[in-house]
């Protein structure tokens, strides 16, 4: 059995595989309910859209996989945790899953909420224009519906500014929970992916199909590592390196491959971000970032309610 850095109390219902992964009826038949598709987005296995819902007159945002991936049974299988995590982690900072189904080619889709705004990324590109204050607010809020995850027994693994987003009414949204690691009752866990990417990838930052799953500049060394011992400390460590570009303006680690990447976050000599920033850091959130991004999870702050606590001090 894994060891977890949180118990979930009895009073969370934590969610499990059996109850994310269980297969859609095929008899669904959603030709009349959507129109007026308009893609806004496509990710590296999935196309975003937005559309109309002409049952309740809105529109929404509808995610399904590329044609290439949609008849994947990995794929599938993954695409509909996504959708049920989302829709079972009910919580302020968070996206709203509305409904999971087939379109007429038998093929998933799920539509959420469709929320405007900026991601944290965005943000981050025009630093200088934001006060650091209201970006703690942001990073507080991020750890909010970390900590409401943790405790229902969901781990995201793949926090960084792009999946962080920013609207106009003050939300602040975690969003992708296409990665997230659940257990099975008793800690078995099971994932379809694991092999460690290569240098060849064309992006330094994020790895290529079929490898290690994720943002590499925001890995935890543990998920680097595959460990099966992985918990929700991991989501802490990449939180922390989310707060350590918005303080030092770039990610705690950077290189030309993946593979340096890798090997500098292993290395553990990362540089506190005041020696890379171009305006002052405040010593209290440079302590605090550099606890969340120990290498060891057992030596960083433990959960995101204790992140919460010190950001809410006087720093």
């Amino acid at each position: 059995m894994s060891r977890f850095a949180l118990t979930p109390e009895d009073a969370y219902p934590v969610i499990h595989l059996e109850d994310t992964d269980k297969p859609l009826p095929r008899r669904i038949d959603p030709r009349t309910r959507y129109a007026y598709f308009k893609t806004i987005a496509r990710g590296g296995r999935s196309i975003i859209q937005s559309c109309k819902d002409l049952h309740l007159m809105r529109v929404v945002c509808y995610k399904s996989l590329k044609p290439e991936f949609a008849d994947d049974a990995n794929e599938q299988r993954r695409f509909v945790r996504e959708a049920r995590v989302g829709a079972m982690l009910q919580h302020p900072n968070t996206v709203p899953t509305y409904e999971l189904g087939r379109d007429s080619q038998g093929r998933y889709y799920f539509t959420m909420k469709l929320v405007h705004g900026y991601t944290l990324r965005e943000i981050l590109d025009y630093r200088e224009r934001y006060d650091l204050t209201r970006l703690m607010e942001v990073i507080i809020q991020v750890a909010h519906a970390l900590e409401y995850a943790h405790r229902h027994g969901v781990a995201h693994r793949d926090i960084k500014p792009e999946n962080v987003l920013v609207g106009p009414f003050g939300e602040v949204l975690l969003l992708d929970w296409g990665l997230a690691k659940v257990w099975q009752p008793g800690g078995a866990t099971q994932d379809s992916r694991s092999v460690l990417a290569g240098s060849a990838a064309t992006d330094p930052s994020v790895t290529d199909q079929g490898a290690l799953q994720g943002t590499v500049s925001y890995m935890s060394p543990e998920q680097i590592r595959e460990d099966p011992a992985i918990d929700y400390r991991t989501d802490i460590y990449s939180l922390g390196s989310v707060l350590y570009e918005v303080l030092a303006g770039v990610p705690p680690v950077s290189g030309a491959t993946v593979d340096e990447i890798l090997n500098q976050t292993l290395s553990a000599n990362l540089v506190p971000p005041s020696q890379r920033a171009k305006s002052p850091v405040p010593h209290r959130l440079e302590e605090i970032c550099m606890s969340c991004l120990r290498t060891s999870p057992d030596e960083r702050l433990q959960t995101a309610q204790m992140l919460i606590r010190e950001l809410q001090e006087d720093w």
